[in-house]
């Protein structure tokens, strides 16, 4: 970014050879349409609610009420399991059962837990953790709970209302709809990508955006950006998105010597995520018609979530109305190794172990793409880590935002991604506060109210 006199100038630097990450939407060889997982959109900022508003007009959105279901023990049972233990087997009511009233009676004993597990185990007990809690966190992080913090914690994960846990198992009563997200709309045209293109032919015209270029070097002493077409550039103050592990390695001349900064490195944690989507001929089975996304904790399939992709919208298959989709993810981590040429096979052969598909299905499209970045994952330590980066950074004019620049999970959705770029450039300009970097969980306690509220320009 460079400042002359009252003035902001600003460059945006993409290796892609388009604008999105994470939120854009690609469409394969037969026109099906796949996000890069199961984004769902929720603001905790007026802002960003506005500038939704201000992208795509009223008549392209979709309004849907989330309806989000586990796949266990050969039945769906809805989201979240704990709030539903009357549909599993009564071994397991039992065992969950048991753990809860445990709880209850140690509650006093508990300390302040340090780790996942020490949370889960405190929020749910033995019984349900063995049940649901590991084998399902460990599939959507690929990392043990004893490896991870509990600083990104939050809203994410529903809590348990015993009383209420029990009620539902002695009425055979479903709740649905917890969540922070019980409701949530979505493009009717081009997938979630389709809200960043147009944010991008909005800005484009400024002719500020240099895609399909990476950054592979900067200088702090002499301010100089290097590409990997060997051109340099100057720059007053940056704003870094790429993961913070690569900045790291890319980053010279600050205090903290090259070998510390090669090791610090080393110490972060993420996983990767593989994307595998089927388009398939005719409608959903009546059973998933209304359905959003469903978990699956057990081992009968690779994918820790199937969203039904075609329910969002019809036009995410080339034939509204002759075809439907379900979108797959599986997390893969050096903990948990994924057999990436034989995972669309392998997650077939778990649409079919889930009863999700049968042999009567014909499957006309399979879409697989494997993202090295995927989740940053909140591991133990991970605080420590980063503050001594973010200050030494900052004190060179560098700010490391974003899904993976900042490495806070807790604020790494869409809203938020968003939010801590324009909190940064205000920072930048303005010298104002960043809510959404500094306090996570005053942002996240929070609906649709954070930040000011901007006044979009008319669309030309």
């Amino acid at each position: 970014m460079y400042t002359s006199n009252d003035n902001v100038d600003w460059v945006l630097i993409e290796q892609n050879e388009k604008c999105g990450g994470l939120a854009s939407t690609v469409t394969d060889e037969q026109g099906f349409l796949w996000d890069m997982g199961g984004h769902v959109i929720f603001s905790h900022y007026a802002y960003f609610t506005r500038l939704l508003d201000y992208l795509l007009p009223p008549e392209e959105w979709n309004l849907k009420i989330r309806e989000a279901w586990v796949w266990m023990r050969q039945t769906f049972i809805p989201y979240p399991l704990q709030q539903n233990l009357h549909r599993l087997p009564k071994t397991d009511i039992i065992q969950s059962i048991d753990g809860l009233i445990d709880n209850e009676k140690k509650r006093s004993l508990f300390t302040k837990p340090k780790t996942f597990k020490d949370w889960l185990i405190q929020s749910f007990g033995s019984g349900l953790c063995e049940v649901f809690m590991y084998p399902y966190n460990f599939k959507v992080w690929a990392y043990t709970s004893d490896k991870m913090n509990i600083e990104w914690m939050g809203e994410r994960v529903a809590t348990v209302d015993l009383s209420k846990v029990i009620k539902n198992v002695i009425n055979q009563q479903d709740e649905l709809g917890w969540g922070p997200n019980n409701t949530f709309r979505f493009p009717l045209h081009g997938g979630t990508g389709a809200i960043w293109k147009s944010l991008y032919e909005f800005l484009k015209p400024t002719n500020k955006f240099k895609l399909s270029t990476k950054v592979i070097a900067i200088d702090v002493k002499q301010k100089l950006i290097t590409y990997s077409d060997k051109t340099t550039e100057s720059y007053d103050s940056i704003i870094s998105t790429m993961p913070l592990d690569c900045l790291c390695k890319i980053i010279d001349g600050t205090s903290i010597p090259r070998e510390t900064l090669n090791e610090n490195a080393k110490q972060f944690r993420y996983s990767s995520s593989h994307i595998i989507g089927f388009g398939i001929a005719g409608q959903p089975p009546t059973n998933l018609q209304s359905k959003c996304w469903l978990y699956f904790p057990e081992d009968d399939c690779p994918f820790y979530r199937a969203t039904v992709f075609s329910n969002y919208s019809p036009f995410h298959v080339p034939k509204p109305g002759q075809q439907w989709s379900l979108m797959c993810e599986v997390a893969e981590s050096a903990d948990k190794p994924v057999d990436k040429d034989k995972i669309i096979q392998i997650a077939e052969q778990g649409l079919i172990n889930t009863k999700l598909i049968n042999d009567t299905h014909e499957i006309i499209s399979r879409y697989h793409i494997r993202l090295e970045y995927g989740y940053p994952t909140p591991f133990y330590g991970r605080d420590a880590l980063c503050e001594p980066l973010f200050n030494e950074f900052e004190s060179h004019d560098i700010y490391s935002r974003g899904r993976f620049g900042c490495w806070k999970y807790e604020v790494s959705n869409q809203d938020h991604s968003l939010m801590l770029g324009v909190e940064a450039v205000d920072k930048i300009v303005f010298g104002t506060e960043e809510m959404t970097f500094k306090y996570p969980g005053i942002v996240n306690a929070n609906k649709d109210s954070v930040g000011r509220v901007p006044c979009f320009p008319d669309k030309k």
